[in-house]
């Protein structure tokens, strides 16, 4: 570990302001000299130079600073989100893993082992292992979004079966979740302000998580009066400027998603169907070859072939439901989050604003701004400073998590054409003549 304080948040360093225009683009490639200059974003999402370059500033005047703190690791230092984070600098490490099903009476359900390793001071001990099912993972981001309403929290899968999926209980479908659900323990772990929240801490060591849930409860009134101000009739006058430009991107942004996503869902519905009928095309070459004699060789060989194309299509099938889709899913239900946490902010800017007009209002002198709305600007100030950093650290993990699933993508196929292609050219040869024997 480094030399620092042990078990406080680190805090989160300032990179200067930040416009959208200047955060990179999800499919660019890192600016360094080695690589050249950034490659530009794409026209529909290149943002008008009087929003990006507009400095912002409360309804009183007020500057808000917004600069957008920076990532915990550089994206220039790492080809892996998760894997090559200095170890000298992680201090808590998550794992989600050996799901079980249980079948009860009144139920049937999966829990899933989640193992923490930490050196962290606010935990007893340095290693946990508790089972979770998908409700407690619920709970947990409920607990996070009602304690932490600055911030952007992951996402967890569906909890509903994904389209095309018929058994929930389903190897395919358990893994699947859980892939997710370890993803989504991650992000909060590699969060610098969530991984400390204690909600996280009871969900990574409570053996009994049911007795904490049923006091939630209990505290759910205070709870809802501590974020009320989140929730009150406040009306917003105008977004400002950078962050309309955020929820315009965010809309651009799921839509293109959205309909990649629906694509590649018909994509590998003909795929399957395709599949079908070369089972059933490859073997009649296989009874064909038996009724003739002298073609039996190469009919028997095409046959052989048809079958080493369907295996290839399989697994390239199996891939794309299995890696592909998720992580579109996952990052459309990303820009929801984001997006929810936009309303807040001006929610807080809103109930600001009107504060602030009913002093003016006021006829006596008041020299000095009242209490409750010094406190209101700094909710809003909050908000923006933690929108921006989480916004900047989205955009860089969503920038190498679409490299890493394109290339991956590209791969699979690569790997499939090669395949299809060494298949059909082994047949070859015993299409050609062969010399007569004198």
């Amino acid at each position: 570990m480094s030399g620092g304080a042990v078990g406080a948040p680190k805090p989160l360093p300032s990179s200067g302001p930040k416009s959208l225009r200047e955060m990179p683009h999800p499919l660019a490639t890192s600016s360094s000299e080695e690589m050249g200059p950034a490659l530009t974003p794409s026209p529909d999402l290149l943002l008008p130079r009087s929003i990006a370059d507009k400095d912002l500033s409360l309804p009183n005047g007020t500057p808000v600073d917004t600069s957008s703190p920076a990532s915990s690791s550089s994206l220039l230092n790492r080809l892996q989100l998760d894997d090559d984070l200095d170890g000298e600098t992680r201090d808590l490490f998550v794992t989600v893993d050996d799901p079980k099903k249980h079948v009860c009476t009144m139920e049937t359900y999966i829990t899933y082992r989640v193992t923490t390793k930490t050196t962290r001071a606010e935990f007893d001990l340095p290693e946990y292992s508790v089972r979770r099912r998908y409700q407690d993972f619920d709970w947990l981001r409920n607990k996070l979004e009602e304690s932490q309403p600055t911030h952007l929290i992951p996402p967890l899968p569906e909890k509903f079966v994904v389209k095309g999926v018929v058994d929930r209980f389903s190897e395919e479908f358990v893994e699947t979740r859980r892939k997710a659900l370890d993803k989504f323990l991650k992000r909060i772990t590699d969060h610098p302000v969530l991984s400390f929240n204690e909600h996280f801490n009871v969900f990574l060591t409570a053996k009994d998580l049911n007795a904490y849930k049923k006091q939630g409860m209990a505290l759910l009134s205070k709870m809802g009066e501590s974020v009320k101000y989140v929730t009150g009739g406040y009306k917003l006058r105008s977004r400002p400027l950078e962050f309309a430009a955020i929820g315009e991107y965010l809309d651009t942004f799921s839509l293109k998603l959205g309909t990649i996503d629906r694509i590649a869902q018909r994509i590998i519905k003909e795929q399957l169907e395709y599949l079908v009928e070369l089972r059933e095309y490859g073997p009649v070459y296989s009874t064909w070859g038996a009724l003739e004699v002298e073609l039996s060789e190469p009919l028997e060989g095409l046959s052989a072939c048809i079958g080493n194309c369907c295996t290839a299509l399989e697994e390239l099938s199996e891939d794309m439901t299995e890696d592909f889709l998720p992580v579109l899913r996952e990052y459309i239900l990303y820009s929801e989050s984001m997006k929810n946490v936009l309303k807040k902010r001006d929610q807080v800017q809103a109930e600001y604003e009107a504060k602030l007009e009913a002093v003016a209002l006021k006829k006596e002198d008041r020299p000095k701004v009242p209490t409750d709305v010094e406190k209101c600007q700094d909710r809003v100030e909050c908000f923006n400073a933690d929108l921006k950093a989480d916004m900047e650290r989205w955009q860089n993990n969503k920038r190498q998590d679409f490299r890493q699933l394109l290339m991956g993508m590209a791969d699979k196929n690569i790997q499939y054409y090669e395949k299809c292609l060494t298949a059909w050219e082994s047949i070859i040869p015993l299409l050609q003549d062969k010399p007569e024997t004198k």
